[in-house]
C-alpha cells in the first residue's frame, strides 16, 4: 500500500464534483455526468486546496462551467445545480442558507472540507427551516469530505496554517490559543489520514508541541473509531496486521532550526526561496508558470544543482534545434532539397511526419522558453545577492563545522538582502556550540553596520540552549564565485554563463530529521529515538502491551511550525536509498522559504523586546 495522498484527495474531489456519486476508475468519463451543467462555489481556503490538484480544463471536464467565490456577489442561475466546497464556519453556512432561500441555484450540494461541528450544522438547519418552505428542499446533500489540506504533489502536503511557529512559541500566548492551534493541527492531520483511509502509529519526542499534537490526534482517532462503521472500517479489514500501518513522525520546528533559514542550491528550493513559488505557481514580471508533475523538465531536474539545470536547458535547446533542422530537411524547407515529383507517396509521408511532429516540437519550445526565463531570473538574483557565496559559507558551517571568518564578515557587509545576511548570521549561531566571543561580536557588528534588524538573531541566541540537535553529517564543499552576469541568454551558452558556479551542497548530507525518521521506521533499539513516545489509537489506552514499534515500510513526517523543500528532498533521498524500499510523505503546518521563516523569528524577537526596530522582512503567505 502506497501513501498516494494526492491521488486519493483527487478521487474525493472528483466524486464531489459528480454530486457525490461513485465514479469509474477513469474519473467518470463515459458516464455522461461530465456534460452536466453545474457551478462550483468555494471559499478562499478551498480554492487553495483545489488549485494544485485540478486545473480549469479539468474542472470543465467534470462538468463545472463556472467557479465562483462564496464571499463575492453572484447572479442567480436557477436551472443549474451548485456544488459548494467550503470550510464549516458560521459565516459560510449563513451564506449558503441565504443563497438557498433566494433560490440562486436549482439544488445545493454542500461539501465541507472537514468535519462540521454540531453547532454549525444546527445553525445551517435552523436558517433553512426559518426560510421559505422551498429553501430546505433545495439542499440536496450535506457532506463532510475530510480534504482540508493542500497537497502540492504526491508526497508533499501542507495544512496552510500560517504563523504556527510564532503562535506556539509566543511567551504571551494564552493557553486557549495554544490549545486551539493544536486542535486545528490535529484535525488537519486527521483529514490527511481519513483521505488515506488508514490509522497510523504516532511517534514523537517528549514535551513541546509535537507531544501535544500527538495526544490530541490520538484522542480524535479514538473517539472516531468508537463509531461503527467509521471512515477507517474498510481500511481496518484490509490491513489487519499492524505492520501494514504507517508511522506518523511528528516534529517541532525547533528540532532542527537551521534548516528553516539556510540557503539552498537546488533548482526547486531556489525557485521557491528566490522567486516565490506558491501552490505550484510562479509569477514572474512578464509571465505566469505552472510548475508541477505535468512539467517533465521540472520533474526531472528540480532537485538538481542550479548549474546542472542550466546545462540541461542548453542541451534541450540544442536537441530542439537539431530536431527542427531534421524536419526542415525532410520537408525541403530551407534546405534546397527538392521532392521527386514521381514519388508522391514518399513526399506525402515526409510531410505527414513533419506535421505530426509540430505539436510536440511546439510544446518542447514552450518548455525550453519557460525554464530559460526562470533560469534568467534566478541568475539575476544570484549575481545581485551573491547567493552562491551564502550557500558556500553556510555549507561549510553546517556540514564541515568550519568557517572562514573573512568570508563570513565580507558577506555580512557586502551584497545580499538584509534577510540573506540575517539568515547567514543565524546559521553561524546555530552551527557552533560555543563560537569565539570576539568572532561573535564581529558578526553582530557587521549586522548593525548593514542596518539589519537584530530581533531574530537575538531571539535565536536566547533559545539556542534548547536546540542542541543540528545537522552533523560531514562532507566537502567547493568554493566558487559566479561569473559576470550576461544580459541576454539566447544565442549564448548557458553553461558558459554559469561556468563559475559549482554544486555547493555535498552529496550524501543527511539531516538530523532524516536520521531520526530512518531510526523510527527501522524500529530497532537506538539511543536517538528510544525515549520517543508512542501513541497507537487502535491499542487499549491502559498499558503499553501490544504497541507496535516497527519496522515500518511507510511513514508520514510532519513538521509543526513550518517545513521546507530541503527537508522534503532529504526524505526523498532516504526513500530512494533504502532496501527494501520505503515510502515517505512529508507535510507541515506551512511550507516556508528561509526569508519567510526568518520573519517569524524576527517577530518573536520583537515580542520578547529583543533587537528593537521594525523588521525589514516582508511576511509570506502560507502554502
Amino acid at each position: 500500500m502506497a501513501l498516494s495522498l494526492r491521488r486519493k484527495q483527487l478521487d474525493v474531489i472528483v466524486r464531489m464534483l459528480h454530486l457525490n456519486q461513485q465514479q469509474l476508475p477513469n474519473g467518470g468519463e463515459g458516464q455522461g455526468e461530465e456534460e452536466a451543467y453545474k457551478l462550483l462555489v468555494m471559499d478562499p481556503a478551498c480554492v487553495s486546496l483545489l488549485s494544485p490538484v485540478l486545473k480549469v480544463g479539468d474542472l470543465r471536464r467534470h462538468g463545472v462551467t463556472l467557479t465562483l467565490g462564496i464571499d463575492r456577489p453572484r447572479q442567480a442561475v436557477p436551472d443549474a445545480p451548485a456544488v459548494y466546497l467550503v470550510r464549516p464556519t458560521p459565516s459560510n453556512v449563513d451564506r449558503i442558507a441565504a443563497d438557498a432561500a433566494a433560490g440562486l441555484y436549482a439544488s445545493f450540494h454542500v461539501n465541507f472540507s472537514t468535519s462540521v461541528p454540531r453547532p454549525v450544522l444546527e445553525r445551517l438547519a435552523a436558517a433553512c427551516a426559518a426560510a421559505p418552505p422551498a429553501c430546505a428542499g433545495r439542499v440536496a446533500r450535506v457532506a463532510d469530505q475530510y480534504i482540508d489540506f493542500v497537497c502540492l504533489e504526491e508526497g508533499l502536503f501542507s495544512l496552510a496554517q500560517p504563523r504556527a511557529y510564532v503562535a506556539l512559541n509566543d511567551p504571551a500566548a494564552a493557553d486557549a490559543d495554544i490549545t486551539s492551534l493544536v486542535d486545528a493541527v490535529a484535525l488537519g492531520l486527521f483529514c490527511v489520514f481519513a483521505t488515506l483511509g488508514v490509522v497510523p502509529v504516532i511517534r514523537c519526542a517528549r514535551g513541546g508541541p509535537a507531544e501535544m499534537v500527538a495526544a490530541a490526534l490520538d484522542a480524535r482517532f479514538r473517539d472516531h473509531l468508537l463509531a461503527k462503521p467509521n471512515l477507517f472500517t474498510e481500511a481496518a479489514s484490509a490491513a489487519v496486521a499492524s505492520f501494514q500501518r504507517p508511522v506518523l513522525c511528528l516534529f517541532d520546528r525547533n528540532f532542527e532550526l537551521s534548516v528553516g533559514v539556510q540557503h539552498d542550491w537546488s533548482y526547486r528550493p531556489l525557485v521557491h526561496d528566490v522567486l516565490g513559488l506558491k501552490l505550484n505557481k510562479l509569477k514572474l514580471p512578464a509571465e505566469k508558470y505552472e510548475l508541477d508533475d505535468s512539467d517533465k523538465f521540472w520533474v526531472t531536474n528540480s532537485w538538481s544543482p542550479f548549474p546542472k539545470v542550466a546545462e540541461e536547458i542548453e542541451a534541450q535547446l540544442a536537441k530542439y534545434k537539431q530536431d527542427v533542422d531534421e524536419v526542415n530537411q525532410r520537408t525541403g524547407g530551407g534546405s534546397g532539397v527538392e521532392f521527386d515529383g514521381t514519388d508522391l507517396i514518399g513526399n506525402t509521408r515526409h510531410l505527414m511526419n513533419a506535421v505530426n511532429s509540430l505539436p510536440e516540437l511546439t510544446e518542447r519550445k514552450k518548455m525550453i522558453d519557460k525554464h530559460t526565463n526562470i533560469a534568467t531570473a534566478l541568475l539575476g538574483h544570484i549575481k545581485e545577492r551573491s547567493l552562491d557565496g551564502y550557500c558556500d559559507c553556510e555549507n561549510d558551517m553546517l556540514v564541515n563545522g568550519t568557517v572562514d571568518r573573512n568570508t563570513l564578515l565580507s558577506l555580512l557587509k557586502g551584497k545580499g538582502t538584509k534577510e540573506d545576511k540575517l539568515r547567514l548570521a543565524v546559521t553561524y549561531l546555530l552551527s557552533f556550540e560555543t563560537p569565539p566571543s570576539s568572532e561573535l561580536e564581529q558578526v553582530e557588528a557587521a549586522l548593525r553596520e548593514s542596518e539589519v534588524d537584530m530581533s531574530a538573531f537575538q531571539y535565536v541566541k536566547r533559545i539556542k540552549a534548547l536546540n542542541t540537535q543540528f545537522a552533523a553529517a560531514s562532507g566537502t564543499a567547493t568554493k566558487s564565485n559566479i561569473v559576470d552576469w550576461a544580459e541576454k541568454l539566447y544565442g549564448q551558452s548557458l553553461s558558459a554563463v554559469t561556468a563559475g558556479v559549482k554544486n555547493l551542497l555535498s552529496d550524501g548530507r543527511q539531516l538530523a530529521l532524516t536520521r531520526t525518521v530512518e531510526a523510527l521506521m527501522e524500529g530497532k533499539p537506538n539511543p536517538e529515538v528510544d525515549d520517543y513516545l508512542l501513541f497507537d489509537p487502535r491499542a487499549p489506552r491502559s498499558g503499553t502491551g501490544g504497541q507496535f514499534k516497527g519496522p515500518f515500510r511507510e511513514a508520514a513526517v510532519f513538521m509543526i511550525g513550518g517545513g521546507n523543500y530541503i527537508e522534503y528532498r532529504s526524505l526523498m533521498e532516504l526513500e530512494q536509498r533504502t532496501q527494501p524500499s520505503k515510502h515517505v510523505i512529508y507535510g507541515a503546518t506551512e511550507i516556508l522559504s528561509g526569508a519567510e521563516f526568518i520573519h517569524q523569528l524576527a517577530e518573536l524577537g520583537q515580542k520578547a523586546g529583543l533587537g528593537g526596530g521594525s523588521s525589514n522582512i516582508p511576511p509570506g503567505a502560507a502554502q
